[in-house]
């Protein structure tokens, strides 16, 4: 396809084939879509009042001048109907009339920066989230993508301008607002030579800038630091006019507490204020942690504000600071979305002494129970051997903040626990896709942004819950990522 001719784009079928099956395995990864009917989803918004229109708190891009709405919606983790060819909901249909809604109620609600990227959803992301859009006026939204080639087989020029094109057509758009260089960091300096500079694609993306097609350029950001400190290096000559980061109240000031290979958000958001460069905010829940956090911390957070969702302190904390421009959240259910609308339409900057209580009182204490530090971004998916690595470690998660691992043998509660955590996985996991099933490939390691020695934490819950099965474990599992 030549550079000329990007209002072509490409059918899905050859985009498909484009992508490649080693491409589409890193691909899919993305998937992040859910089913609706969560049950405890709606049980905790079940009281939840209707968010007032007229009120979402914006901010202006110092670059370009756009006024974005604090509140963005990833389109990561859409809403679908069914159930997929897996018998699971990872490749099960969009619901494409619930995104519709989703979309109509956001932007009738002031949200008007929206997020995706062609490998989200299996590949499907754009297409859905471009339906829902085009209903609407173009200057009503921002539309936000990537360049996601992250398989070598997609490294070359050709392949990245054909995705790069490919996204204009699938969101019926003439150009994008905010265009990302996605994920760099993984892979270290290598990837980002391949990937971007080598090819001469960054060198094209930047003379789409000038030419209007692209009104905002900039990156994501995961993994090697060195990589980070060497695109902000070059600012004078790329000009960023926004960089997507990882923020929350846990990242700030443990991120590489947690995983020694992670870089502490303090420092990335710093760096980025010393440049006058627009903050865009990834995983203010880390994937969700951060709304369910150990239940005590939760007790603790109720009684500070009982009228306010556990999830609500990390949106405010997020969006406090004056340097981002928005915060995205994958809002898979309307009660997600009317919970964050009501935390941003306006928003309440949190104090000087409620980001302390959430650093000292809440953050630390979090650290101090040593969960895996998942975001359930299923990066790492699919595994090759069918293994749900996502599932396993949230299951695991949860009964750790729940306080519901089996302990002592001897315990009372022990024989109850430990029914309960191999009932639980069972259901959470077919059998087929535990830890046990891990042949140790490493197939998933390179992809996690997290940087979690994947292979290494399945074989330490497999071998507890072998213990478990064998009615021998003596002490709880304490799985490391150092």
């Amino acid at each position: 396809m030549s550079e000329n001719n990007h209002n072509k784009g490409v059918d899905r079928r050859s985009f498909l084939k484009l992508l490649g099956g080693g491409a589409l395995t890193t691909a899919a990864v993305m998937t992040g879509c859910k089913k609706p009917g969560d049950t405890k989803a709606v049980q905790e918004y079940k009281r939840q009042v209707e968010p007032p229109v007229g009120k979402m708190t914006y901010r202006v891009n110092p670059s370009t001048k756009d006024k974005v709405s604090l509140l963005g919606f990833g389109m990561m983790r859409l809403p679908v109907v069914g159930t997929g060819k897996s018998g699971r909901d990872n490749d099960a249909p969009i619901d494409q009339e619930m995104v519709n809604r989703q979309v109509d109620y956001a932007i009738e609600h002031g949200v008007n920066y929206f997020d995706t990227s062609p490998v989200y959803c299996q590949g499907n992301s754009e297409r859905a989230t471009g339906i829902a859009l085009s209903r609407h006026k173009r200057s009503e939204y921002f539309v936000a993508t990537k360049l996601s080639n992250f398989n070598e087989e997609m490294w070359g020029r050709k392949e990245s301008l054909e995705m790069y094109y490919n996204s204009f057509k699938e969101l019926q758009v003439s150009y994008i607002d905010y265009y990302l260089l996605h994920g760099v960091g993984m892979g270290g300096m290598d990837a980002l030579n391949g990937r971007y500079i080598d090819n001469g694609v960054l060198d094209f993306l930047l003379e789409e800038r000038k030419a209007g097609r692209i009104r905002n350029l900039g990156f994501s950001y995961h993994g090697d630091i060195e990589v980070f400190d060497y695109l902000l290096s070059k600012h004078d000559e790329y000009k960023w006019d926004f960089v997507q980061i990882e923020l929350n109240y846990l990242d700030w000031d443990y991120a590489n507490e947690i995983n020694d290979r992670n870089t502490d958000a303090r420092y990335l958001y710093g760096e980025l204020q010393k440049r006058g460069i627009a903050s865009v905010i990834m995983e203010p829940l880390l994937g969700g942690r951060l709304s369910n956090v150990p239940q005590f911390l939760a007790n603790d957070l109720k009684q500070r504000a009982p009228e306010k969702s556990v999830a609500s302190w990390a949106f405010r904390y997020a969006g406090t600071p004056k340097g981002v421009l928005t915060v995205l959240s994958g809002m898979t259910y309307m009660e997600h979305l009317k919970d964050n609308l009501l935390t941003y339409c306006p928003l309440v900057p949190l104090s000087t002494q409620e980001m302390e209580y959430l650093h000292k009182t809440i953050a630390e204490r979090i650290v101090g129970v040593e969960t895996i530090p998942c975001n359930d971004c299923k990066y790492c998916m699919p595994c090759p051997y069918g293994v749900d690595i996502p599932g396993i470690f949230v299951h695991y998660n949860k009964c750790k903040n729940e306080g519901t691992l089996p302990r002592l043998k001897m315990s009372d509660e022990y024989i109850k626990l430990r029914r309960n955590y191999l009932i639980g996985l069972d259901r959470a996991v077919p059998r087929m896709r535990q830890a046990d099933h891990c042949i140790s490939c490493g197939h998933c390691v390179p992809h996690c942004p997290q940087n979690i020695r994947i292979p290494e934490e399945l074989q330490r819950i497999s071998e507890f819950v072998e213990k478990l099965k064998q009615n021998s474990a003596l002490h709880e599992a304490n799985p490391k990522t150092d």
